[in-house]
């Protein structure tokens, strides 16, 4: 019986799926794979654009409407919105959020999942917290002994994270087969209009997307690459790979 590949995203806020995982979603969604994020947040301590799409007291529903417009755009069918604080999310409790996060690895099933690298990509609190919690819940994912109600045990073969680079500083680099902690680069350039159309869904955040991305001399070439690194899997035939699914089979 033939497996459906399947890839889920664990990220901290709205607006981190369309940074860092938008173009393979678009790609990989497009062949098929199976795509599901959990977002912890809804942000709503961020702000809400100059000037102010809504206010203060909006900014939660308008930003979880913004992430799942963004979703709609990349074809991640399935999204789930976790009801944790804004910058407040490494209190959050351990076994609350392993239980949540194993039971979508169980229910879904990846191959891969995705989330931040260790130390947040840009040191964010809650970038931070959502990779240890991510590490935490696949590992425990495959242990029969968690949470038997959340079904089948499930392992999942290739954990990958965001690149110590930020993958805007990343994309400009010269020859990023020399850079440490850059095991896949990703051509997304067919998608790349998509993946600008997803980060604009984010209206309220769009000074610093704007900023990030658009006002930059070549915004296609920074959105026409992605790139990830290894944190535990098969080895790879060469480094980097250009297929996120290389040596799963």
């Amino acid at each position: 019986m033939k497996i459906q590949k399947s890839i889920f995203f664990s990220f901290a806020h709205p607006d981190d799926e369309s940074f860092s995982v938008a173009g393979i979603a678009s790609k990989y969604g497009a062949q098929g794979v199976r795509l599901a994020l959990s977002c912890a947040t809804r942000g709503e301590e961020g702000k809400a654009g100059d000037p102010p799409v809504c206010t203060p007291d909006q900014l939660p529903a308008v930003r979880e409407a913004e992430l799942r417009e963004a979703a709609r755009l990349l074809g991640i069918d399935h999204v789930h919105l976790l009801e944790y604080r804004d910058k407040q999310l490494a209190a959050a409790a351990p076994e609350e959020i392993r239980r949540q996060l194993l039971s979508f690895i169980r229910l879904y099933r990846p191959q891969i999942v995705i989330t931040f690298d260790p130390n947040g990509a840009n040191l964010h609190s809650d970038h931070i917290a959502i990779s240890r919690f991510t590490s935490d819940a696949v590992a425990a994912a495959a242990d029969p002994r968690w949470f038997p109600e959340a079904g089948p045990p499930h392992r999942v073969l290739r954990l990958l994270w965001t690149t110590p680079v930020p993958l805007y500083k990343l994309a400009l680099l010269p020859n990023l087969a020399d850079q440490p902690g850059v095991d896949f680069v990703i051509d997304v350039k067919p998608w790349w209009e998509r993946k600008a159309e997803a980060l604009r869904a984010h209206r309220t955040q769009h000074l610093s997307i704007d900023r990030i991305w658009f006002h930059q001399p070549d915004p296609e070439k920074l959105l026409s690459r992605e790139m990830f690194g290894q944190a535990w899997g098969p080895t790879l035939p060469a480094r980097p790979a250009d297929d996120l699914f290389a040596n799963l089979d």
